[in-house]
């Protein structure tokens, strides 16, 4: 009995590592951070203040965003919204950053940081509000192992992206980054109409 009452345990604690779901969990945060797209920022910054905080920048941004991963639920219990209401506002949310990236238009634009310290980097640069609307669409859909899984190789691509900002301006220019973006784009797009017709009929 007491072997069984450990296997229980085991059992409960399984993990589901899914490479797919890492996989399109990851694209989705690439895609809405656009860590890329925001290479102009970053340089501007790092001219301005002549050094930016990338190893502090990048785990307060994953800090915030795994914290807001679990958290975020309960935050919005408590105001009454359920994940599935969330997840089809977010979709709404992600439709329209794919709808920025394909076109090169700006919808939203908040006003230019005025220092390179970990607020404007981490947030909302990084973790921000369409990232943190997207981490809870995903967990309406994905494990949160697998989420956490995305979260960590954004944060590593982050990081190198922060640290070789010119490098990897110069060696891609500026066609290079439009197309990558409008890629992504396209490919946030499809995701947002996903997240909103498995969502949409929980609501009914």
């Amino acid at each position: 009995m007491f072997i069984n009452v450990n296997l229980q345990k085991i059992r409960k604690m399984d993990l589901h590592f899914n490479l797919r779901e890492i996989a399109t969990a990851s694209m989705v945060l690439f895609a809405v951070i656009d860590i890329l797209g925001s290479i102009p920022i970053i340089i501007g910054l790092r001219k301005k203040v002549g050094h930016i905080q990338s190893e502090k920048a990048s785990v307060v941004a994953a800090v915030i965003m795994v914290a807001f991963l679990f958290l975020g639920e309960e935050i919005l219990n408590l105001i009454g919204i359920d994940v599935n209401s969330f997840a089809v506002a977010g979709a709404f949310i992600i439709f329209f950053l794919a709808i920025e990236m394909i076109l090169g238009i700006t919808l939203y634009k908040d006003d230019e940081p005025e220092s390179a310290s970990v607020v404007p980097i981490a947030f909302p640069l990084i973790a921000g509000a369409g990232t943190l609307t997207s981490l809870l669409s995903l967990r309406a859909e994905y494990y949160v192992e697998n989420i956490i899984v995305a979260i960590i190789v954004n944060i590593v691509f982050v990081f190198i992206v922060l640290k070789s900002s010119g490098k990897i301006e110069k060696m891609l220019g500026k066609n290079g980054v439009n197309v990558i973006r409008k890629v992504f784009g396209v490919i946030l797009m499809a995701i947002a109409v996903k997240l909103f017709a498995a969502n949409i009929n929980q609501l009914f």
